[in-house]
């Protein structure tokens, strides 16, 4: 039986790539936040450990400089300087990728899981990626983007607004990003560490 048109083409499992995105220069912190201890574990071993139990097709490490911390099985793609923050992490690793989508995920979200990152993978579609949305903010470091995007990416580096919340509105405006609002008691996966206060809180 031909398939709907009306229905949209999901991504299957084997075409998602994700990367870990580790470029920050943690001045708030005071030291790489990467190698920081939470309930024992260190946030890079914390992050990397989620995206290998989805199983994607390649797994990279977006940052300034080779991280020491990287396992031998992880590719380090390096950002393009002068670095923009997350948007140069963004535009390299889309641009590297071998798959048609690629899952992003920032380095100090200790709390996200794996059941959420799967239902954003589920949703994508050719063409087209998924972002969180809570309430009139965007999260952009915990997206699926398509490759197809990473022109608009390299555009924005090119201008002088190098926010991911500005990005993401253009994408979304386009088509090339679907908006997953987050329910309430999803809000405290995107809890990010980014003081020497937040750690304690943990």
């Amino acid at each position: 039986m031909p398939r709907d048109s009306s229905t949209p083409l999901r991504v299957a499992r084997n075409d998602i790539s994700a990367v870990l995105l580790a470029g920050g220069e943690s001045r708030r912190m005071g030291k790489d936040k990467a190698t920081l201890l939470v309930r024992g574990t260190s946030l890079w071993q914390i992050q990397l450990d989620l995206l290998r139990k989805l199983e994607p097709t390649e797994i990279l490490v977006s940052a300034r400089i080779d991280p020491v911390w990287r396992p031998a099985d992880v590719q380090f793609v390096a950002d393009d300087p002068p670095s923009r923050g997350p948007l140069s992490g963004l535009a390299a690793s889309l641009a590297h990728t071998r798959t048609n989508h690629l899952l992003a995920l920032a380095i100090d979200m200790p709390f996200m899981n794996e059941k959420y990152l799967a239902s954003l993978c589920s949703q994508a579609e050719l063409g087209r990626g998924v972002i969180a949305k809570i309430e009139d903010r965007f999260e952009p470091l915990a997206a699926v983007y398509p490759r197809e995007v990473v022109a608009n990416v390299q555009s924005a580096l090119l201008g002088t607004d190098f926010s991911l919340q500005t990005l993401a509105s253009r994408l979304v405006a386009a088509g090339k990003l679907q908006v997953m609002p987050v329910m309430s008691q999803e809000r405290k996966l995107f809890l990010s560490v980014n003081e020497q206060a937040d750690l304690a809180a943990l």
